[in-house]
């Protein structure tokens, strides 16, 4: 069957109202964006249940198979989150974090109007081990400052960092107020270090207990784990940073751009 001749049955006129039926788009696709618009519009708000798969077969008149296809992919991308037995759910908070600049957390989460809060759950000098020592390019032993936070935005635990720098007075940090001063800000301050790049993987996995516990979130939930190099300006790495953050409250957002070929 043509796809042209499934539009239409027995779905609302609005579902295919932005596009021509000469190139439709496929179903989940357009099921995707009315749900997308509904959020983005506030018809549905954060916390809001949105209805079955079976509901929306009959609404949209398609498959609980499309529908299902549709919801996933909104999972996926963090606007819905699934709760076990309770159905799927309009994401919170979903912050986006800008790859492309170096920004700290609380920069990050005060662009996007929301209050940052960090919690130091402990901060102490330890001999550097062969993963942190290769990373930042020292010697195994030497002693590194160990710094572990969770980061809170608006009242709610959003992500465990766990940090190692390294650099002469890094001993100092210590004694500073890191639960009320952005860490990159007072490396540049204070101690005259300009932070210039960082490389970052990002990787799927789920939480372990006691991330679960600190995130409030169940054992095994989704979460995004984060490793960052960061270097100052003589390509000397100063910080080995290891985080995780709550799957169904973050995103991750990068804008690329494609080199032109110069003729």
């Amino acid at each position: 069957m043509a796809p042209e001749a499934l539009i239409g049955k027995g779905m609302e006129p609005t579902f295919m109202h932005h596009h021509s039926h000469k190139s439709p788009l496929p179903r989940y696709y357009q099921l995707k964006e009315i749900m997308r618009e509904k959020i983005i519009s506030g018809a549905w708000k954060p916390g809001d249940l949105i209805p079955s798969e079976r509901e929306l077969g009959e609404q949209y008149g398609i498959s609980r198979m499309t529908a299902r296809q549709a919801i996933t992919e909104l999972v996926n991308e963090g606007m819905f989150y699934r709760e076990q037995g309770k159905g799927t759910f309009v994401s919170r908070h979903k912050i986006t974090q800008q790859l492309i600049r170096l920004t700290g957390f609380t920069e990050d989460i005060s662009a996007r109007g929301q209050a940052p809060a960090t919690r130091v759950l402990n901060v102490t000098m330890i001999p550097a081990d062969e993963n942190v020592a290769e990373h930042l390019r020292i010697r195994v032993g030497l002693p590194v400052l160990r710094l572990q936070r969770l980061r809170l935005a608006d009242d709610e635990p959003l992500a465990v960092e766990r940090s190692h720098l390294y650099f002469i007075g890094c001993e100092q940090l210590v004694d500073d107020d890191l639960e009320h001063q952005s860490l990159y800000r007072l490396l540049e301050a204070k101690y005259g270090i300009q932070l210039i790049q960082a490389e970052q993987e990002l990787e799927a996995g789920l939480t372990n207990e006691e991330d679960s516990k600190l995130l409030h979130l169940p054992i095994g939930s989704p979460a995004l784990y984060t490793r960052r190099t960061t270097y100052t300006n003589r390509d000397q790495p100063i910080e080995y940073a290891r985080s995780i953050y709550s799957g169904s409250k973050y995103t991750f957002y990068t804008h690329m751009m494609r080199n032109q070929l110069v003729l």
